[in-house]
């Protein structure tokens, strides 16, 4: 695309999408034009906020998008609304970003690859976690082949961390850690160690007013011979809140990596001993935190986004791809089964 200025469109301003609205405000050659959200008050906020004019602002994403002159538009919305935005936007010959999770099942998500590869359109999920600066600094050791070919790794993310009260939906859903947070942890595992199947899924509900489970336990076998053991939970209580920090343990045949807390990076060689790397992401001006890793990645990966417009290529986290991720995402739920667990203790939503 040879426009000095992309001029792109955020539908939905709710709690994630100021972040979206943060990045796409420090990165250089990238203009949002346009807003939409159904919701008055949170749509004239960011719209006050980011400088966007009550003329562009909008309740209808079909107004905005008949109105507007764009490049692109990104979809910052709830997972039920992905499929006909996608859809609406494609018909009208524009990119699209749409935030994970992609879709509620994978004949939307396929329905929506196809819709953007009739009209020539790129398609990117907003799967940020593998661009956070830690998992690419995991995944640059594995390049530099300083730990040999990987075999096992596990990838953890336990917290306690109230994220209903920014996110109350969260709580509302019959799934929620493994379609939420689980689909990230496991596109790191896909990154990292490559394609994957499910080998096993075992899920948990211990909060009593979370509709969904919180907790879950993955074991992937990856095409290239490696095992993975991905876990995630809401609901534990530790003597060291690392929220949002993923934490990640890799064997190879010549050593060993471990992603430790607060960024640090201990690489492991059988023969040349081991290095301590630091790779804790920048704090942005706007971030705050503990989300500024997250805040980060998101400036990462749109960043990814305007290059590939640019240069005419396909995004790594493209919906296609992604849909390897949402396959396993959809596979643990078949293996967990149905109904979930009776939750195991009493515990409040938030504070």
């Amino acid at each position: 695309m040879a426009a000095d200025v992309l001029r792109g469109a955020l539908i939905g301003c709710g709690f994630f999408a100021q972040n979206h609205l943060q990045a796409w405000r420090q990165l250089p050659g990238v203009e949002i034009v346009a807003l939409c959200d159904a919701d008055a008050g949170r749509l004239a906020a960011s719209g006050e906020a980011f400088g966007v004019e009550p003329a562009h602002r909008h309740a209808s994403a079909r107004t905005l998008l008949d109105a507007e002159q764009l490049d692109f538009v990104d979809i910052a919305t709830t997972v039920a609304s992905h499929r006909p935005l996608v859809e609406m936007a494609a018909a009208r010959g524009l990119h699209v970003i749409c935030q994970k999770p992609f879709a509620a099942t994978l004949a939307d998500g396929e329905a929506m690859v196809a819709a953007c590869e009739r009209a020539g359109v790129r398609l990117m999920v907003h799967e940020n976690f593998r661009w956070q600066t830690p998992v690419q600094a995991v995944r640059r050791v594995i390049d530099d082949g300083l730990v040999g070919a990987p075999y096992w790794g596990r990838l953890s993310f336990r917290s306690g961390f109230d994220v209903y009260r920014a996110q109350p939906y969260l709580a509302e859903g019959r799934r929620f850690i493994i379609e939420d947070l689980g689909i990230h942890v496991i596109d790191i595992a896909r990154f990292l160690l490559g394609d994957a199947e499910l080998a096993s899924a075992s899920t948990q509900r211990i909060n009593p007013k979370v509709a969904g489970e919180d907790v879950a336990t993955l074991l992937l076998r990856h095409a290239s011979g490696a095992t993975s053991v991905v876990d995630c939970s809401y609901a534990s209580w530790r003597a060291e809140e690392l929220f949002p920090q993923t934490l990640i343990e890799i064997d190879g045949t010549e050593g060993s990596l471990k992603l430790e807390a607060d960024y640090r990076l201990a690489v492991h060689h059988a023969s040349k001993g081991t290095q301590i790397k630091r790779c804790e992401p920048p704090l942005h001006a706007w971030a705050e935190q503990p989300w500024f890793n997250i805040q980060d990645s998101v400036l990462n990966i749109q960043a990814h986004w305007l290059a590939c417009l640019r240069e005419g290529r396909e995004p790594q986290t493209s919906g296609r791809d992604n849909l390897r991720t949402l396959a396993l995402v959809e596979a643990a739920y078949a293996a967990a089964g149905e109904p979930r667990p009776a939750p195991l203790r009493s515990r409040t939503v938030g504070s």
